[in-house]
């Protein structure tokens, strides 16, 4: 299985999972700086004050993807850096740091893909309403701007938002990520407003000379649970009622207004069932409609829902009513996500022919496992073949069809799992939290040998 000449290599991670430093060259507060120090939300009670120290060993870390081989680094800025409260004036030490990360990156021969928001908002916006106030999206806005004033001369590639659904409906629909509302009308008032700084956002971006534009999805195939097992089941006519729902409230919720300039009428059905929808303004499609380049998509389980007659929404899921979530048949991973494969590929070839006009790169994917260190070695085996199994379904949607341009595993490092604190590890680099000790895993070696010989 060799892959495209020019299909990208490369790993993932998020400011606020490895920085730490949260009080150090003028960085402000953010909502998960809040949240996590908020009894009761994280595991443990951790928080990401210290985290991997990124910060200061960002130099090492380059090093260690140099080593493997990596084309390209997704990571994202954290906001309060840049503007300690979320607007007024920038502040230079925040924005050096990413200076001379850039910098170390391009002198590795590494591509630096930036994410702008990946859920750190500046607490002071939060106050003032975040993201269930319009404002945010215009003063995210002139924060994409001061950063790409800074960095796009070196910085080609740009996501605007990382999985905007999880931002409004996790943040502020059930309440288990920050800022931690459970207030169904705020969470859709926050998904459109999320929208409408990304189309804000891609416009300053590209007045500016950015080469690629991408917004990043947390995407999944929907399906029921026969169709986990077998992709020729048919459903039935209420469960596939079900699935088309939550398709259209997890992926056409923004992809739609995004590509195609349109919300799907059953989205505009559950703002009205959840606070009216007064927030979307005249002209607001037509700004959240800036021309992208490729979509982000983050895969790790199918969402598998049936038919639930006469049952509430859930939570998180406004507009979900008469749908029930349920389990699949599959072995799981340590945050117990469903292993299903095959999910990626059918996913991608069907974002492919949903939105023709742009074209995908999977931004994340990986999984949770047991990890031991033994005698200074990982043996993550269980990693390598989720790995191996999701990068063979890569390689069947390019075969199908699918306009594929490249691969960024979850997560270079161990890290800070939001709300699961550091009781779960993601990363093919094995860190202790203590002495911060960086060791390659098993499944890093693994990855190193793929880059190389660009196939499986």
């Amino acid at each position: 299985m060799i892959f495209p000449e020019d299909f990208v290599w490369g790993a993932a991670t998020a400011s606020y999972q490895i920085e730490g430093a949260v009080k150090e060259d003028g960085r402000g507060q953010s909502i998960w700086d809040t949240f996590s120090h908020a009894p009761g939300n994280v595991a443990n009670g951790d928080t990401g004050d210290v985290a991997c120290d990124h910060y200061h060993r960002y130099q090492d870390d380059v090093g260690l993807m140099r080593e493997l081989g990596l084309a390209a680094y997704r990571f994202s800025i954290a906001w309060p850096r840049i503007q300690p409260d979320g607007w007024g004036s920038i502040n230079p030490r925040g924005l050096a740091f990413y200076d001379r990360l850039v910098d170390a990156l391009l002198e590795a021969d590494i591509s630096p893909y930036v994410t702008l928001y990946h859920w750190d908002l500046p607490q002071g916006l939060e106050e003032r309403g975040g993201w269930t106030d319009r404002d945010t999206a215009f003063r995210f806005a002139d924060y994409a701007q001061a950063v790409h004033d800074k960095l796009g001369d070196r910085v080609g590639d740009w996501a605007t938002l990382n999985e905007p659904w999880v931002s409004a409906y996790l943040g502020y629909g059930n309440g288990v990520h920050a800022p931690g509302q459970r207030d169904p009308a705020a969470a859709m008032r926050s998904a459109h407003h999320l929208l409408l700084g990304h189309g804000l956002a891609a416009r300053r971006l590209r007045d500016g000379g950015a080469r690629r534009i991408m917004l990043v999805v947390n995407s999944a195939p929907v399906l029921t649970p026969a169709q986990v097992n077998d992709p020729a089941a048919v459903p039935g006519e209420a469960d596939a009622a079900a699935v088309h729902r939550i398709h259209t409230l997890l992926t056409r919720q923004f992809l739609d207004p995004a590509v195609n300039g349109t919300y799907p009428a059953e989205v505009l059905e559950a703002a009205e069932r959840n606070g009216g929808a007064g927030h979307i303004k005249d002209g607001d499609l037509e700004l959240i409609n800036a021309p992208i380049d490729l979509v982000g998509v983050n895969y790790y389980n199918p969402c598998v829902v049936e038919s639930g007659p006469g049952l509430p929404a859930d939570a998180a899921w406004p507009g979900s009513e008469g749908v029930r979530f349920a389990t699949a048949d599959a072995p799981t991973t340590a945050m117990g996500w469903p292993i299903v494969p095959d999910g990626l590929s059918r996913l991608l070839v069907r974002l492919s022919r949903d939105y023709p006009r742009v074209g995908l790169m999977v931004t994340e994917n990986g999984a949770a496992f047991e990890d031991v260190v033994e005698n200074g070695r990982v043996h993550d085996a269980d990693r390598v073949a989720y790995l191996n199994g999701h990068l063979r379904e890569v390689w069947r949607a390019i075969e199908a069809g699918a306009d594929l341009r490249g691969y960024l595993v979850w997560s270079l490092l161990d890290n800070f799992e939001w709300a699961e604190g550091y009781r779960r590890r993601f990363g093919i680099v094995h860190v202790d939290f203590t002495t911060q000790t960086r060791v390659l895993k098993d499944s890093a070696v693994w990855y190193r040998d793929v880059i190389a010989r660009n196939g499986l």
